[in-house]
Order: C-alpha cells, then structure tokens, then sequence
C-alpha cells in the first residue's frame, strides 16, 4: 500500500529534488504544501497545496491525511534568521511545535550542525549543542520538542549543503561550496579568511536519499548527516582543482565563527550512503553558471539572508 507523504516546504533547495525523487517510488503518494515564497509557480506533476505554516488549522487539518510529514519550512540560515527575531521564532518553532501536538503519523524533521556551534572534537550525537545564533537556537528547540513528545519522528542535523537539487527549484548560491564553485566559474579569486574553520558538507542531493533509505528502514531518532568533514581552506583546494583559479588567504577571522567536525558513524550504521562526493556539486554548479542558466548570479533570490531582508528588514 502507497504511504502518503506531505513535504511541508517541498518548494526549496532541498524539497525540490526530493519531491522529485520520493514522486519516482512506486510505494509513495507525495503532496506538496508552501507558500511560494522563493518561487512564483509550481508545475510539477504533484499533488500541490498553497498555504502559509502559520495556518495552523489548515495545516493541521490537511496533515490528518498523511501517513508521514516531512518538514522543511522555516527560515534557514544565520542572516535570514537574524532579520526579524519574531518571525523566526514564529515559523521555526511555534509553527512546528502546533504541527507536533497536531499530528499522529511519522514525522521528519531536518535540523542544522550549526547547533553544535564551536567544538574542536570529532563530535557525534552526544556532544552538547552550542548554538551561536538564532537560526541554530530555534532549530535546537524545535528538534528537542519533537524528539521529546514524538520518540519515533526522524530527527537529521544537516551538514552544510552544496551542489544542484531538482533542476527547476531555486539554486542557493550562499552556502559555502557554492559562493566559491561560482567565483571560480566566473574567474574571481577566491578570498578564503582564516581557512582552518572546519564544517561537514553534504550534497543536498543526499538528504532526500537519506530520507527515503530511513523511511524505508523504519529508523527514527537523531542523526548527523553529512558526506565529509572539510576545512574551508581544502574546500577552496578541491575547487581550485576542478576549476583554475587563484586563492588569496587573509589571517583573520572570519564574522562566522562556527568551527565543527561531526561523526556521522551513526547513520552510516543504519546502511545509508553518501552518493554524491563534492566533485559532483562543482562540476553540477560550474555547468549552471558556465552555460548562463543563471541570468544573474547576483539576484537576491539565490540568497536566503538577502532575499528575506527585502521582503521583511
């Protein structure tokens, strides 16, 4: 029997290619629900719901037909979050926290490393979190709250994503493997401050093959989801590799000063599998941007933090 799956914020950088690939699997009926906030049209072959996630009875009502929810809306990211400090606390927790205590099926919920903050320590799901701004802090309380009241929900703290979702949805070009792979492409150099900054990447491919394998297996609970651990600096090497480019190092630090190296032993013991490496994201961003796929690379659609401050600041 086909499981019904609503992706909430199926419309973004990750709901675009999953929506895509959990549509291809025979055993899933998938619905989409967003707002359009990124986009101006939706014209997959779907199932497609427009609201806001502040809709709580709709949501509410819409969810009881499901037998899984998986969760993307929200804001993402530092500078989107530090916007309007209401609004994201709004849509990052008070939002879920009703969908939680409205809702009795399976739920996944996609939370950020960024929790873990500054830690010098391969660190695994038992370090303590330290969240260093409001983007990771509302994350941290929204994942705790679901954990608690819904042991058996899917609970993934995202590696910092790169490379091409769906080939329709909005691209991000503010993540860091991105902003990097197109400065190369249009032969900038790249300015790496400081460098020794570590972060586990993750294509975004790979949450929804994550997703789908964890669905599959029946896991719950809290896992680290990333591909490999990399410093800012090798990052820029590897990309300097594929594409020939220049590197300026400046010793500084950097305003961003997260610094983490996680394990993700614990879903790699489920079976799941990265499959996608970060030549893949390089040469998949390099193509977008080689070929002007892209009108304007500078357009403050392809950045969460600018976007949100014309819509909100």
């Amino acid at each position: 029997m086909n499981k019904k799956i609503l992706i909430v914020g199926g419309c973004g950088y990750i709901g675009g290619f999953l929506t895509d690939f959990l549509s291809s699997k025979k055993n899933y009926s998938v619905t989409v629900y967003d707002n359009l906030l990124f986009e101006n049209r939706f014209l997959k072959n779907c199932n497609f719901v427009f609201g806001d996630i502040r809709d709580y009875d709709k949501v509410a009502s819409i969810a009881s037909n499901f037998d899984i929810v998986i969760w993307l809306a929200g804001l993402v990211g530092d500078g989107a979050c530090s916007v309007d400090p209401d609004l994201t606390n709004e849509l990052n927790v008070n939002a879920f926290v009703k969908f939680v205590d409205s809702f009795s099926g399976k739920i996944v919920f996609p939370s950020t490393c960024s929790v873990y903050g500054v830690n010098n320590e391969l660190i695994d799901e038992k370090a303590e979190p330290n969240p260093l701004s409001l983007y990771a802090s509302t994350k941290l309380e929204a994942e705790r709250y679901v954990l608690e009241k819904r042991p058996d929900s899917l609970v993934f703290r995202l590696g910092t994503l790169f490379g091409l979702g769906d080939n329709h949805s909005r691209l991000r070009l503010d993540l860091v493997a991105n902003i990097l792979t197109k400065k190369a492409t249009l032969g900038e150099k790249l300015t790496v401050f400081g460098g020794e900054q570590w972060r586990p990447l993750l294509h975004v491919r790979d949450v929804s093959t994550a997703i789908d394998h964890c669905l599959t297996k029946n896991v719950s609970g809290l896992y680290n989801l990333s591909y490999e651990n990399f410093t800012i600096k090798d990052l820029a090497k590897d990309i300097c590799k594929e594409i020939n480019c220049n590197i300026k190092y400046i010793d500084m630090k950097f305003e961003d000063l997260r610094n983490y190296r996680v394990s993700n032993k614990k879903i790699l013991a489920t079976g799941w599998s990265p499959c996608y490496n970060i030549q893949d994201g390089i040469q998949q961003i390099q193509k977008v941007i080689k070929e002007n796929r892209i009108k304007d690379t500078q357009n403050s659609v392809y950045s969460n933090a600018q976007y949100i401050k014309e819509i909100y600041g």
